[in-house]
């Protein structure tokens, strides 16, 4: 039986609601520091409304200054990640095909939905300034972003994202080797015990995974063995070559949300709009090209395969 994302309830998107809907422009502005927002609310008298806490963090087991703001409750930013169990690569052989078959893989696989903006476009000597990411299963703290400071890199594309130097450059907004383990956390709090990540970005194939990948190897980081990378564009173009054979399919995100009449929450090319856009735009592919989980998975890549893509281009 093909099962679509959407039908199966663990995967499904979280409705934040139309008192989150209204912040989620003043969050994408905020050019402060990190957020884990909570998509729950607290009532006393029967309204919901939000909180929000600062929490200090505590990155490879010193408590740093990075500032970071919690919509609602706490959230389990101080646990440590033991470095040796993150970071050792274990022989998996074949990882898609074998967790493909895995009867239990609705029960092993979290979807996170990720996107970043850079200081430009030269994967080489380029650095990320802003990530986001969000937890299809959606629930609390389901969702992370992050402004991130490229250090002496400039930003050189701001009329792309509208991110400007003086809001990345500043002391408060995490570093890369600092954010590294805030992020892992994240994403390991997400994931369910004993499983596995797909992480989904648009074009991620080409730039967003290659950038991540660069910026862990600067950092003396590796993308953790049980991460799977999925590539949303070659969906979208699937799709839209489905609904014209004879011409060339365009798949951006633009493209795409016009076509399934979608709104977005946000200005264009900010992390976490990005995100909310295609988690959106995901689940409508799945469905529209009657995918399964295991369909998916043996459309993704581990960190090894664009590793090697990587290198066979560098030599080229």
């Amino acid at each position: 039986m093909c099962v679509s994302i959407s039908q199966v309830s663990r995967f499904r998107i979280h409705s934040f609601g139309s008192s989150c809907c209204e912040r989620v422009h003043g969050w994408i502005k905020n050019s402060s520091s990190l957020k884990l927002l909570d998509v729950r609310a607290s009532s006393v008298d029967g309204k919901a409304r939000w909180i929000r806490r600062n929490v200090s963090t505590t990155t490879q087991g010193s408590r740093g200054n990075i500032k970071s703001s919690v919509l609602g409750g706490t959230v389990p930013l101080t646990r440590i990640i033991d470095e040796e169990s993150r970071t050792k690569v274990q022989p998996f052989g074949n990882l898609q095909q074998r967790l493909a078959q895995d009867k239990d893989l609705p029960k092993l696989l979290t979807v996170i939905v990720s996107d970043l903006e850079t200081t430009g476009l030269n994967r080489k000597r380029e650095r990320i300034i802003e990530i986001a990411a969000q937890d299809l299963a959606g629930g609390g703290y389901s969702t992370f972003q992050t402004l991130v400071n490229p250090g002496d890199v400039p930003v050189t594309n701001t009329d792309i994202h509208g991110i400007r130097t003086d809001m990345v450059c500043r002391p408060e907004v995490p570093r890369m080797e600092e954010l590294i383990p805030i992020f892992l956390q994240y994403v390991e709090s997400r994931q369910k015990p004993g499983g596995y990540v797909m992480l989904v970005a648009h074009n991620g194939k080409s730039f967003d995974f290659r950038f991540l990948i660069n910026e862990f190897n600067r950092c003396s980081y590796e993308i953790p063995h049980n991460w799977l990378l999925l590539d949303s564009l070659p969906l979208g173009r699937e799709h839209m070559k489905s609904l014209d054979p004879t011409g060339k399919p365009k798949a951006s995100l633009k493209v795409l949300q016009e076509h399934y009449s979608l709104t977005r929450e946000g200005d264009a090319h900010r992390a976490l709009s990005d995100v909310l856009l295609l988690s959106k735009v995901f689940q409508k592919l799945t469905i529209d090209l009657k995918l399964s989980l295991s369909d998916l998975v043996l459309r993704c890549h581990t960190a090894s395969d664009i590793i090697a893509v990587m290198a066979k281009n560098k030599k080229a």
